[in-house]
């Protein structure tokens, strides 16, 4: 299985609607990236039937210009990673992939189709000072990675590196890391209430609105009302 071989076969579902894509969802800066104009369900029924895919030719679709081809890659490299019968030297390659091609991993969604399989799943029994690291990065799409992978340790009540990392990130001045926070943290909360309750109790009038509002998303409305109130205060 080929980088070329996966591209011909995605080209064959593109559509002209498809060539705003880059406008509509694509957030980065890179100044290259373009539209090839393929439904994103076409390049992840696509990358499924190119799951065997060795790490040199996936690295080659990394290098693409075109945003769905990126796409595929890194959900090749998810698939890889979330299958059982994938070895632990196979998983730590994807792991060390995705973070030696970050530069490529240049947009909100790349981080969200990967990151919880391909790096916080690969933590879940080891150290994770790694996410400390891209948490303090200049890089938007490292420190999304950050608080975006906790999600893995979150599914297992692991709830102390999303709050410590949230902490980190609260005050960013990016929109994208203001939702993500917000989005991990009330996840968190469905684990563990009072937790987020501390959370919010100390940073719900500092924070970014935005955050706020997602963190509360769930919650009842007196308790929505309570700490949207305090911030409405500030």
């Amino acid at each position: 299985m080929t980088a070329n071989q996966f591209i011909e076969k995605l080209a064959t579902f593109k559509n002209e609607k498809e060539l705003d894509k880059v406008a509509r969802f694509f957030k980065g800066n890179d100044g290259m990236t373009k539209a090839l104009g393929v439904k994103f369900g076409d390049v992840f029924k696509t990358a499924k039937e190119f799951t065997q895919m060795p790490l040199e030719e996936i690295n080659k679709l990394l290098d693409s210009e075109y945003y769905e081809i990126r796409m595929g890659a890194v959900s090749i490299m998810d698939y890889q990673a979330k299958r059982k019968k994938t070895s632990e030297e196979r998983k730590k390659e994807l792991f060390e992939l995705y973070l030696n091609r970050h530069d490529r991993l240049n947009n909100w969604d790349f981080v969200d189709r990967g990151s919880y399989n391909i790096i916080g799943e690969y933590l879940i029994d080891r150290p994770r000072d790694i996410l400390y690291q891209l948490a303090k990065s200049e890089n938007i799409w490292e420190r999304r990675t950050a608080i975006v992978s906790t999600y893995a340790f979150i599914k297992k009540g692991q709830l102390d590196d999303t709050f410590k990392i949230a902490e980190m990130l609260v005050y960013d001045n990016e929109e994208l890391i203001n939702k993500a926070v917000g989005s991990w943290i009330r996840e968190a909360g469905k684990k563990d209430e009072k937790r987020l309750k501390f959370f919010l109790d100390s940073y719900a009038a500092t924070m970014p609105r935005v955050t706020l509002r997602y963190a509360v998303e769930k919650m009842d409305k007196e308790n929505k009302k309570h700490y949207m109130k305090l911030k409405n205060q500030k």
